[in-house]
């Protein structure tokens, strides 16, 4: 099948309250193209040069999404442009967008990465970390950066119980925070492999690669 009717073929089966974002990581500018050609407007890379030199190329009325482990030295590339960065994974990471921001007179989108896989290999803040966050005066006076949401990454497992918890566990948090946090309204959770177990579980944003391009290019 094209990338345009995999597209498709997803697009029809999601509920309207999900967006999808197109991973393009490692894929070529004729790819996205050919993506955007079929209506998708929103891309997300996980590194930060890749999206740069995308952004360059490509229709600017694309939303640059930022999926990957983010190096705080590396905000300032994409300041001027990124649409929403899911994987605010520090306080310290989420100021240095804030005052990279200001440099821009932008307010930049951002979700905080919530740890609920069981690898230690996954990124992310644990619930008693995000609270106090929240709580914080200094969390308070950031003006450049808005807080919309949260984003987890499954256990990588065949296990869809142990999936299906993981997301409701983030998802119930999500909600209790959703209560203090007006701004709150995209849960990020589910790619290609689980995305289904994800928007069952209350997922507002799936992140689909493979299943759109094909497996990924690693040079």
């Amino acid at each position: 099948m094209s990338i345009a009717q995999n597209l498709q073929r997803i697009k029809s089966s999601l509920p309207t309250t999900v967006t999808l974002v197109a991973v393009s990581k490692t894929k070529p500018v004729t790819s996205i193209i050919e993506a955007y050609n079929a209506g998708q407007r929103v891309f997300g890379e996980n590194k930060i040069q890749e999206m740069v030199e995308k952004y360059d190329t490509l229709p600017k009325d694309i939303k640059w999404h930022m999926i990957g482990h983010l190096q705080r030295n590396k905000v300032k590339y994409m300041a001027h442009f990124v649409d929403l960065i899911h994987g605010v994974d520090s306080f310290k990471t989420l100021k240095e967008i804030d005052k990279q921001a200001k440099k821009h007179n932008r307010i930049i989108d951002c979700l905080f990465q919530v740890k609920i896989a069981t690898e230690q290999t996954k990124f992310g803040l644990n619930i008693d970390e995000l609270e106090s966050i929240f709580l914080s005066t200094e969390y308070k006076e950031l003006e450049n950066v808005n807080v919309i949401g949260l984003m987890g990454m499954a256990s990588f497992t065949d296990d869809e119980i142990q999936i299906r918890q993981e997301f409701r566990g983030l998802k119930t948090f999500f909600d209790q925070l959703k209560t203090q946090n007006s701004a709150f309204k995209i849960l990020s959770i589910g790619m290609s492999g689980d995305y289904e177990i994800a928007i069952e579980e209350g997922s507002t944003m799936i992140r689909v690669g493979s299943s759109i391009f094909g497996n990924r290019n690693y040079n």
